[in-house]
């Protein structure tokens, strides 16, 4: 079985990256950051480029043939871990929102800067899928 490229047409057009690896029944989730459909940060603070980011995450992982309930690992760079944690109930509200309130292995880690320089969190994933009948 061959490893499959999945790139939405919805994010940004990747280039020397893709956005996740579906492998097998597991899917490796590329770094997301709060880029729009065109190429910009998303505006706001922290709150609205992680419902942004986690949004590209989730994007990815559906057009995988995966839902969120099969995220098994999620790893968060933050350029402001105060920030994040300042805001961490209005976050994870957006988290059950968006995916439900199973959570995943999880890691916060702190980072002096992210690709694009205006981006304060970048969001990386691994899913197994599920059996669904």
């Amino acid at each position: 079985m061959s490893n499959k490229t999945v790139n939405p047409e919805s994010l940004s057009k990747p280039s020397g990256y893709a956005h996740g690896i579906l492998a097998g029944n597991a899917v490796y989730l590329g770094g997301q950051t709060a880029l729009d459909g065109n190429m910009e940060i998303v505006p706001g603070g922290i709150v609205e480029q992680f419902r942004q980011a986690f949004s590209n995450v989730l994007t990815t992982l559906r057009a995988a043939g995966g839902q969120p309930e099969d995220l098994v690992s999620v790893t968060i760079y933050l350029t402001d871990v105060d920030d994040y944690m300042a805001n961490g109930r209005e976050i994870g509200r957006i988290w059950r929102e968006m995916a439900g309130s199973e959570y995943p292995a999880m890691a916060g880690i702190g980072v002096t800067r992210l690709w694009q320089k205006e981006a304060m969190i970048e969001i990386q994933g691994i899913a197994v899928i599920q059996d669904r009948p």
